[in-house]
């Protein structure tokens, strides 16, 4: 049971320390999330280490946007911000790109990249404010459809999985998730607005989703990665996807506000529905790599903890396991 509980679970490398994070692949840890600055020189190496620790395949996991958002600077080739992607590049152009860009991950074993962003958003952020800004391709739903499909088909042309984000969309968002509660636009607007890319990303094969922990005005009070109208209503239902279902970190104000602990929010976010939760920030004061070791211990053993109490159904925890074992294309015999 540790066993499977861990698999749904991804945990922050600060400043790229991996091994550091060895106990953790050790236990069966599902991912691990590249943050922080500066990476060391033998990521590569640190990274083999650690899958070869691990009893089934890494999920290596990295921001790779574009703009101000690429955590693999100097390792991999550069992207503008999305919105300047979509001002000067043709869709396939933005594709050959993230082609690129994927092949430079794929080797230093980075092999999931949480991107693209299918908000509809044409602000002025990213900031407090906004969480979009220049992180979106547009303010024009089908373009964002357009090009961020274009990103999520050059990373899979990579042997990269993509991660499309921040379902149901931020855009038009009242605040940013990291600062404070938000919630997005009411679940009526989006419906003509944010969630066209959505649906064309899944349409198109997109293998995972991130789920946002904004509030949805009139589908749920709950933030969206906790919420089992918003994971399992709209977008396994209504939008028919069946691949994997990630949250947005849980370790954000937005969280913590709605009067969650994180170990807490973790245990609902998978009894909601989602297939793997992810947690850490960079901001002050920064946990040691002990700390994000004790962290994943601590929401591994709420899990079981759960599933013994009853609160989160086994079978539900059964199913994230194999989504999760099924988007790193593990058969089971």
């Amino acid at each position: 049971m540790s066993r499977r509980a861990a698999q749904v679970v991804a945990a922050p490398a600060i400043d790229g320390a991996v091994a550091a994070l060895g106990p953790l692949a050790s236990e069966g840890i599902g991912g691990l999330l590249l943050i922080g600055s500066p990476l060391p020189p033998d990521l590569a190496a640190q990274i083999s280490a650690a899958d070869q620790l691990a009893p089934t395949p890494l999920f290596v996991m990295v921001d790779e946007e574009g703009g101000g958002v690429q955590r693999l600077g100097g390792l991999v080739p550069s992207l503008p911000w999305a919105r300047q992607a979509a001002a000067t590049m043709t869709p396939a152009e933005v594709e050959a790109a993230a082609t690129g860009v994927g092949r430079a991950m794929k080797a230093l074993g980075v092999n999931v990249d949480l991107a693209p962003v299918l908000d509809v958003d044409g602000g002025v952020g990213p900031n407090a404010r906004d969480p979009d800004g220049l992180r979106s391709f547009s303010a024009d739903p089908a373009r964002v459809a357009a090009y961020g499909v274009a990103f999520m088909d050059g990373l899979l042309a990579a042997g990269v999985t993509p991660v499309v984000k921040h379902f149901p969309g931020l855009g038009g968002s009242t605040a940013n998730t990291d600062d404070g509660p938000a919630a997005t636009q009411p679940w009526a607007t989006l419906g003509s607005t944010g969630l066209q890319p959505f649906r064309t990303a899944v349409a198109g094969g997109a293998p995972a989703v991130m789920v946002a922990n904004a509030t949805v005005p009139g589908l749920s009070a709950l933030p969206a990665s906790l919420s089992h109208a918003v994971i399992e209503t709209a977008l396994r239902l209504d939008l028919g996807f069946h691949g994997l279902v990630m949250t947005d970190s849980l370790s954000t104000v937005a969280i913590s506000a709605a009067g969650y602990t994180l170990p807490a929010a973790a245990v609902a976010s998978i009894a909601a529905g989602a297939d793997m939760v992810l947690f850490g920030s960079t901001v002050a004061p920064v946990p040691s790599a002990a700390d994000v070791v004790a962290t994943a211990g601590g929401i591994t053993a709420a899990l079981v903890g759960a599933v013994a109490t009853g609160v989160l159904p086994e079978p539900r925890l059964d199913q994230a396991v194999l989504d999760v074992l099924a988007a790193k294309h593990v058969r089971l015999c």
